[in-house]
């Protein structure tokens, strides 16, 4: 397996001569097998490492031992150790987020501090082959493009994961032969999180049912994914560079990219989709929370009339000029189009991970709703014909009849700011929300939306 590892290494260039590197070590299998591997190569490459555990508190004694396994291991084997204490728990209260997402947003910083005190070059992390067709099934489930369906990379960044090319079995039979024990996460055997429920019983069950080799068969796909994904992205990239307008502020921040309409209606669907994602990616400078569904959305902008936007996550917006399209952010001064400006109010937007019994908001500024019933993007706009609501029982209403029924003056029902999906209203901001989008016990994903940060109440 080593000598399977090293290959994967060379050819994916995942180290330098003289790299610094931050091995990420929980205790567990798949992280213990990491350290070993990359101890025993560092004289190939001359790697100085360093392992770093993250304590999240919680499973109590469990954790404890794991924090203590790792130091010993790490002491062991003449590794420099480093452990920080995190409250992920508290953390996901504070930031309205699942404590499977804070415990990953928690490690990662951590880990990137450590890479800094360090002088490191890499983090290095233990995901490996049956992770990466886990990921693959979880975002094509959730729905995702070539990007998603591409899986984890080798070299992402700083982040390096030789073990993409073996599988969980090759660990464990790895460490075995070589009398190496390891911690066992007691979290890891329950189906409560939606990856545990697909390496638990989605996967084994295809594998049984339909072919044993199906694993191995969804990363040899993923990886023609990833391949696509990349050639796609550079042509999209090259289409930008010759034709996209950048404006950037006094920093050299990029708050606006445009394109002309009639360049992308020239290209197929599929480089207009990219190309979208890349202007996205250029302005918010990440691709958090932006799925397949919002590239789509923004596209269908080209087909419609000049004027219409819709908003997508991280405080942006899609918008279709007369000759060009935009993604720019909410409230920037220097505007594409002074007069397609309304002072419509700012909504944030997060997701994450629900898990029942968490605590919904109750004031009037920030609601929570389903997201995987959303397969639109949203939009935040002042209200238009055909807009209707879902009431209790799954009727519907005209948003007309819901703001008579509710006694709004005629002369104020235009002001009201609505957060929509097409002509579906989601939310009558300082009113009510869709009873259709309303988190329920079979809720796996919220999308929180927030207005003006919180700072006013709707």
């Amino acid at each position: 397996m080593y000598k399977t590892i090293l290959d994967y290494v060379r050819r994916n260039q995942l180290f330098d001569r003289g790299d610094r590197v931050i091995i990420a070590l929980s205790g567990g299998a798949d992280s213990v097998c990491l350290l070993v591997v990359l101890n025993e190569m560092k004289q190939e490459f001359d790697l100085a490492l360093k392992a770093v555990h993250v304590h999240h508190g919680l499973r109590g004694e469990e954790a404890d031992r794991d924090s203590n396994y790792a130091g010993e291991l790490s002491e062991k084997l003449g590794v420099p150790f480093s452990c920080a204490h995190v409250d992920a728990a508290g953390y996901a209260k504070e930031h309205g987020m699942s404590v499977e997402e804070a415990g990953r947003h928690l490690r990662y910083k951590i880990f990137e501090e450590e890479r800094l005190l360090f002088g490191g070059t890499k983090i290095a992390v233990a995901h490996h082959g049956d992770d990466q067709a886990e990921t693959i099934l979880y975002n094509l489930f959730r729905g995702t493009g070539l990007k998603g369906l591409g899986g984890m990379r080798p070299l992402r960044d700083r982040i390096v994961r030789p073990l993409l090319c073996v599988g969980r079995e090759e660990i464990l039979a790895y460490l075995s032969e070589n009398g190496i024990s390891y911690c066992e996460d007691s979290t890891n055997n329950g189906t409560e999180y939606a990856r545990n429920r697909i390496r638990k019983v989605i996967l084994p069950q295809i594998k049984e049912q339909l072919n044993q080799r199906a694993g191995e068969n969804i990363i040899h796909a993923g990886l023609m994914a990833a391949k696509a994904d990349a050639y796609l992205e550079k042509q999209a990239d090259s289409l930008l560079t010759n034709h996209g307008d950048l404006k950037k502020d006094k920093d050299g921040t990029v708050y606006q990219c445009g394109i002309g309409t009639e360049i992308l209606l020239n290209e197929d669907d599929i480089i207009r989709g990219y190309v979208i994602r890349q202007m996205i990616k250029g302005v918010n400078q990440s691709m958090k929370d932006i799925t397949m569904v919002h590239v789509e959305s923004a596209a269908a902008l080209l087909f419609g009339p000049a004027g219409r936007q819709i908003d997508l996550p991280g405080g942006l917006i899609a918008v279709r000029t007369g000759k060009q399209m935009w993604i720019k952010k909410k409230n920037v001064e220097d505007s594409v189009d002074n007069h397609l400006e309304v002072s419509l109010p700012n909504v944030d937007f997060s997701v994450f991970s629900y898990k029942k019994g968490m605590e919904i908001p109750k004031n009037g500024y920030t609601k929570w709703f389903d997201y995987d019933k959303i397969k639109c993007a949203l939009s935040v706009r002042y209200r238009e014909t055909g807009d209707y609501m879902t009431l209790a029982g799954g009727g519907r209403k005209t948003l007309k009849s819901y703001l008579i029924d509710f006694k709004v003056p005629k002369e104020e029902r235009g002001k009201i700011p609505l957060v929509t999906e097409g002509s579906h209203v989601l939310w009558v901001i300082g009113y009510r929300i869709s009873e259709y989008y309303k988190i329920t016990d079979d809720t796996h994903t919220v999308i929180q939306m927030q207005l003006d940060g919180g700072k006013v109440n709707g």
